[in-house]
Formats: C-alpha cells, sequence, structure tokens
C-alpha cells in the first residue's frame, strides 16, 4: 500500500502571499496548468483512489486529477486546511502568526491548533490504513494538512515541522 499526497494548485491568495485556512477560493489558470501537471505525474502510478478535501481549490485539482487518471474522488471533511481564525487572510509573514505557529499546541484566536489538525488527520490516515489496505491512496489538501501527513511517515524536528513546505500541486509518496 502507497499513500500519495499533494497540495491543491495555486490560488490567488497563495499569489499574494495571504495565510488561506479555511477560506473557501478557486485556482488561478496557473494553479489549473499546476493541477494537469500533477495528474500526468499521479497518471505513472497505480492510484485506486482519491480523498480529497471539501475546499474548492482541492476539489478543483482533485477534479482535474481524477478525469486525467479516472480514479473516483471521495471528500473527507477532515482534510481541510487548519482554521487559522483571526490570521485568515494576513500576510503569511505576519510576525505574531509566525511565533504562533511555532507552539503545537496553541488554539489560534476564533481557529485551532496544529494538535487539533494532527488528531483528525491522523485519525484518518488510520482508517485509510485499516479500510483501503490494498490500494494506493491520493490525498489532495492543503499545506498545513500536507505537514501533517508527513509527521505520520517520517520524524520530524519542531524546526524541520516548523520550516516543511509542500509547493502548489507537488506530490510526495509513503509507503506502509
Amino acid at each position: 500500500m502507497k499513500i500519495f499526497s499533494a497540495r491543491h494548485g495555486e490560488t490567488q491568495w497563495n499569489k499574494q502571499n495571504k495565510i488561506c485556512g479555511r477560506t473557501d477560493i478557486l485556482l488561478t489558470d496557473k494553479g489549473k496548468k499546476q493541477a494537469e501537471k500533477l495528474a500526468k505525474e499521479v497518471q505513472k502510478h497505480d492510484i485506486d483512489i482519491i480523498i480529497s478535501s471539501p475546499l474548492k481549490r482541492a476539489q478543483q485539482t482533485s477534479e482535474i486529477v481524477s478525469k486525467v487518471c479516472g480514479v473516483s474522488i471521495i471528500t473527507d471533511d477532515r482534510l481541510i486546511e487548519q482554521d487559522y481564525g483571526i490570521y485568515e487572510g494576513e500576510d503569511r509573514n505576519d510576525f505574531s502568526f509566525l511565533e504562533n505557529k511555532k507552539h503545537f499546541a496553541y488554539k489560534y484566536p476564533n481557529g485551532e491548533s496544529i494538535m487539533q489538525v494532527a488528531h483528525r488527520v491522523y485519525e484518518l490516515l488510520n482508517e485509510i490504513k485499516s479500510n483501503y489496505n490494498d490500494k494506493n491512496v491520493l490525498l489532495i489538501s492543503h499545506g498545513g494538512v500536507c505537514r501533517i501527513i508527513n509527521t505520520y511517515f517520517k520524524d520530524m524536528t519542531n524546526d524541520e515541522f516548523y520550516n516543511y513546505t509542500l509547493n502548489n500541486a507537488e506530490l510526495m509518496e509513503y509507503s506502509l
């Protein structure tokens, strides 16, 4: 069994370096092209199913990959991006956002903590191991969720976790 993880294609907020958690925005034209390129990469692997975040940017990416690869999509709310609360729409380089990002138990005001995200994503990954143990699964989600997925398979220091980034429409492969 293999699990593949990909981040959605580019959005306008990615382009503008804005914090984008639960704001439901569409892909840019570049993001659609990135998703097409991702689909061609995914074609090289024997993917059985796509599990996607419900947000539009992930759904659009999933639909493009699904059409090219002929694989069905399941939507799972546990892959939704972290709720960044009061930081939603702010510049990604905001000092207090970056400082709070270092503290895994810190719950963003009106949002959620990294630990809360990890809990729901790990729960999903454990279910995938049980329910799809003979399948190759592609997860299409978001930058913050991809960081959590990476920790499920690889030990990371706090500093490595803090600095880990998966680019738009980048694909990671993990073996179980």
